[in-house]
């Protein structure tokens, strides 16, 4: 899975054909939707153009997507795995990812942690049809995936979750290096994301912290640039994502930028101050999540 990957969440219909394109020409090769996103024809639209433009084939991107929560009965997986090809225009996608150990009643919107029998519904898709090459999962605790790796044949090949250096979960990343499972770190920018309501509790803005901006001119990059690198020098995937070209080039820049080793401690060390999880919906929707992680 390619180190440096562009993200589609909460990009906008209108314009997010042009950013997957323009992602592709730039030269990244792994993108990350999901159907939650609400955008995947329009990412399919991008993909066929950007390919075109970037004069490379299906082959040799990435494409990851997700099942939503309101299809985890058994009997209505494969259906979202249809419909998510059907959208993005693929025959078949490199990960599946589910997208939460959570499952949501399409008869009464009832939220309830049930994620084994989807779990083994995804597992038969990958070993009897070619529409998956690998399936993982998102935002699962510890507990979670142990039960998942007791009770399955297949482990997941990834794992995709919240990290940032206010959320740097050190511990759960290393964990799985140990299990053989690769680490996805969404919003690798963490409150930079304005999916994110500010409170008057939060750290000050990732890309605007004074040690990263520091940092970022001992190493002749950006702050968001920096910001991508500690992930990837810590062994795992970053997905940023934007709508506005500059962005995206700037981003995809960040494959030439090397903190020194002491500049990556210090970042490290951001978390002791400003530790904080932005993407936690447990509240809402009445399930328990993240136990025995940071910032639960």
């Amino acid at each position: 899975i390619p180190g440096l990957g562009f993200g589609t969440w909460n990009l906008d219909k209108s314009n997010v054909s042009e950013a997957v394109s323009a992602a592709l020409q730039t030269g990244y090769r792994h993108l990350d939707c999901a159907t939650a996103y609400y955008n995947q024809k329009e990412v399919g639209k991008g993909i066929a153009h950007g390919l075109k433009k970037a004069d490379i084939s299906r082959s040799d991107i990435w494409v990851t997507s997700k099942l939503w929560n309101d299809h985890h009965d058994p009997s209505r997986v494969e259906e979202a795995l249809d419909q998510t090809l059907s959208d993005l225009g693929l025959e078949y996608l490199d990960l599946w990812l589910m997208h939460w150990p959570v499952a949501t009643s399409p008869d009464t919107g009832e939220n309830k942690l049930d994620y084994l029998d989807a779990w083994h519904a995804m597992e038969k898709l990958h070993k009897q049809t070619d529409k998956l090459r690998n399936i993982g999962i998102c935002n699962f605790s510890p507990g979670q995936l142990e039960i998942l790796i007791t009770n399955s044949t297949t482990i997941p090949a990834v794992h995709q979750f919240e990290i940032h250096p206010y959320l740097p979960q050190s511990d759960w990343v290393n964990w799985h290096k140990i299990l053989g499972i690769q680490v996805t770190a969404y919003s690798p920018f963490a409150n930079t994301n304005p999916t994110y309501t500010p409170n008057d509790d939060d750290p000050p803005f990732l890309l605007k912290n004074t040690e990263m901006i520091a940092v970022a001119k001992r190493s002749g990059c950006t702050t968001a640039q920096v910001a991508l690198a500690w992930g990837w020098y810590r062994g795992y995937s970053v997905i940023p994502k934007s709508s506005h070209l500059e962005y995206i080039k700037e981003n995809f820049g960040a494959i030439d930028c090397h903190p020194s080793k002491g500049d990556l401690r210090r970042i490290d060390r951001l978390s002791d101050k400003y530790l904080k999880r932005f993407n936690n919906p447990s509240k809402g929707w009445g399930v328990k999540l993240y136990e025995g992680l940071q910032d639960s």
